[in-house]
C-alpha cells in the first residue's frame, strides 16, 4: 500500500498500552461535547486531518484506499493524539 509506511503502522499497531491513551477521536468527542480544546489539541486534530487526506488521496486503487481508511480509523481511535504534534504530521 502506498502512503502509510511500515514504521508508522508499527508505531500504532504495536503499542503495549493501547487502551490508555487519549486519541484523536477522544479529542473530537471532547470538542463536540462543548469543551474547549487547547491550542495543541486543535493542532493535533488539524495535522491528523491533513495527514488523513494526504494518505487517502495517495492510494492508487479502491482496495488500497479501503485498507488505508481502516488503518486510519484504528489510529484515530487508539493512537495517542500527541503523536500528531510531531513535525512529521505538521499541516503548516
Amino acid at each position: 500500500m502506498k502512503g502509510l509506511s511500515n514504521q508508522i503502522i508499527q508505531r500504532f499497531f504495536t503499542k503495549k498500552d493501547i487502551g490508555g491513551e487519549v486519541s484523536i477521536n477522544d479529542l473530537r468527542e471532547k470538542e463536540f461535547g462543548g469543551n474547549k480544546l487547547s491550542t495543541e489539541e486543535k493542532k493535533a486534530l488539524s495535522n491528523f486531518d491533513s495527514y488523513r487526506i494526504n494518505i487517502l488521496n495517495s492510494q492508487v486503487n479502491e482496495d488500497d484506499f479501503h485498507n488505508a481508511y481502516r488503518q486510519l480509523q484504528v489510529i484515530a481511535n487508539l493512537g495517542d493524539w500527541k503523536e500528531f504534534l510531531k513535525e512529521d504530521y505538521s499541516a503548516s
